[in-house]
C-alpha cells in the first residue's frame, strides 16, 4: 500500500513550529526609581537601555569618585550623584538598586542596601563565592527584600522558547549541553581580568555564562572533572569542565581570557538539537534541528541592543508584586552556580585574597 501524499505539499511535511515566546514586552512592566552603584561601562549600558526600552528610570548614582558620579549623572539625566552608598540610601526615594561594580565588591556594596530593605539587582557573578552569596540572601530573606542576579540571558525571549522546547520533549532526552565563552585579553597584571584582588580570571567574568546556562538546562552540576591553566598572576586563564546534571545529561563547558571562541551553546537530545548562535547569552537566533530533517529558527523580536531590558522588566514586575525572587534566576539557581564555580576554582587552585583566612 502506497503512502498518501500530504495535500499541503512537501514543504508542509518538513515544517516545524516552535513555541511562541511568553515574555512580555519590557515596555509594559511597571517603572521603578533605581539607584546605580559603580558607574562603569556595564552600568552605562543598563541605564541607557532602561531609559530607552522600559518605564524605569535611574535617579541616583554612586561612585567613590565624585567626578565620575557627576559625569555619569549628566550623561544619563540622573538627578543625584553620591560618593557613598550610605549617602544614597539616606537620601531615599529608591525602589531598587542595581549593583554594577566588579564582583569582588558585590558583597560589600550590596549588603547595606539589603539591610536597608531596598530590592537589589546584582551583576553576575553574584559574589566571589558561595559563602558570600548565602550571606546576602540570608539578609534578603530576613528583611523580606527582593534580590536577583543580573544574568540577563535567562530573561531573553529566545531562552523562554528554548525552555519550552526542552520541556515539551521535542529534543527527546537531553544528552549533552555544550557551551563556551572565550575573549582575548592581552596579559596585563594591572587589568581587572588578571587581578586576583578584583576576582579576576575567566571563570567569574566569562565562564559564569556557560556554567549558568548548563545549570538552567540540567539542574545542579555534579561529578565535576576540571582542567585548566593559570596566569602568572594566579587567576584562571583557561578552564574546561565536564559535569553531570542532577536533571540528567552531561555538560561540556569551557572558558578562557586568552582567545575569542565561538561563544555558542548547544543542547543535544535523542531527537534533535537546539543551538543558540554566538554570543549565546545575547539577543540572537535559536535554531532547532530534529533528526527527522525538520528545522526552525526563532529570532530575537526586539532591538538587539535592548537585551538588558528584559531583566530590568522582570525585576520591576517582581518588586511590584512583592516577590523576593524570580523563578527565572532563583536564589537556588544563583547558589548552585556559585557553588559550581567554587568547586572549579578549588580544582584549579585559584584563591582570592582574604579567602585563606575565611
Amino acid at each position: 500500500m502506497s503512502e498518501t501524499a500530504d495535500p499541503r505539499g512537501p514543504e508542509a511535511q518538513n515544517s516545524l513550529a516552535l513555541p511562541a515566546s511568553t515574555v512580555p514586552d519590557p515596555a509594559t512592566a511597571p517603572g521603578l526609581r533605581w539607584g546605580v552603584i559603580s558607574p562603569g561601562h556595564i552600568a552605562g549600558q543598563f541605564t541607557a537601555t532602561a531609559h530607552r526600552a522600559t518605564a524605569s528610570r535611574m535617579v541616583s548614582v554612586v561612585s567613590r569618585s565624585a567626578e565620575r558620579a557627576e559625569a555619569f549623572a549628566a550623561t544619563h539625566g540622573i538627578e543625584q550623584a553620591f560618593t557613598s552608598v550610605a549617602d544614597m540610601l539616606a537620601a531615599g526615594g529608591l525602589d531598587a538598586v542595581y549593583v554594577a561594580s566588579p564582583h569582588a565588591q558585590h558583597h560589600q556594596l550590596t549588603r547595606p542596601v539589603l539591610e536597608a530593605g531596598i530590592p537589589v539587582l546584582v551583576e553576575k557573578s553574584f559574589t566571589l563565592s558561595g559563602s558570600q552569596a548565602r550571606d546576602l540572601l540570608e539578609v534578603a530573606r530576613a528583611r523580606g527584600t527582593f534580590a536577583m542576579e543580573a544574568m540577563w540571558a535567562r530573561f531573553l525571549p529566545q531562552y523562554d522558547v528554548l525552555r519550552q522546547v526542552i520541556a515539551s520533549g521535542l529534543l527527546g532526552e537531553v544528552i549533552e549541553v555544550a557551551a563556551d565563552h572565550g575573549q582575548s585579553f592581552p596579559e596585563d597584571p594591572a587589568h581587572r581580568m588578571y587581578a586576583s584582588e578584583l576576582g579576576g580570571g575567566a571563570l567569574l567574568d566569562l565562564g559564569v555564562y556557560p556554567v549558568s546556562f548548563a545549570q538552567m538546562v540540567l539542574g545542579d552540576l555534579t561529578e565535576l572533572a576540571v582542567r585548566g591553566d593559570l596566569t602568572s598572576t594566579g587567576v584562571d586563564a583557561y578552564l574546561a569542565v565536564l559535569a553531570r546534571g542532577t536533571g540528567g545529561g552531561r555538560a561540556r563547558i569551557s572558558s578562557t581570557l586568552l582567545a575569542r571562541t565561538p561563544t555558542e551553546a548547544v543542547v543535544s537530545g535523542t531527537l534533535g538539537a537546539a543551538r543558540l548562535s554566538g554570543p549565546f547569552f545575547a539577543p540572537g537566533t535559536l535554531t532547532v534541528s530534529l533528526l527527522d530533517g525538520r528545522t526552525a529558527s526563532f529570532e530575537h523580536p526586539g532591538a538587539p541592543g535592548d537585551g538588558m531590558a528584559y531583566e530590568i522588566a522582570e525585576a520591576a514586575r517582581r518588586v511590584t508584586a512583592g516577590d523576593l525572587e524570580s523563578p527565572l534566576m532563583s536564589w537556588a539557581d544563583t547558589l548552585s552556580v556559585m557553588d559550581t564555580m567554587d568547586t572549579v576554582r578549588a580544582e584549579l587552585g585559584v584563591v582570592y585574597p582574604g579567602e585563606e583566612r575565611a
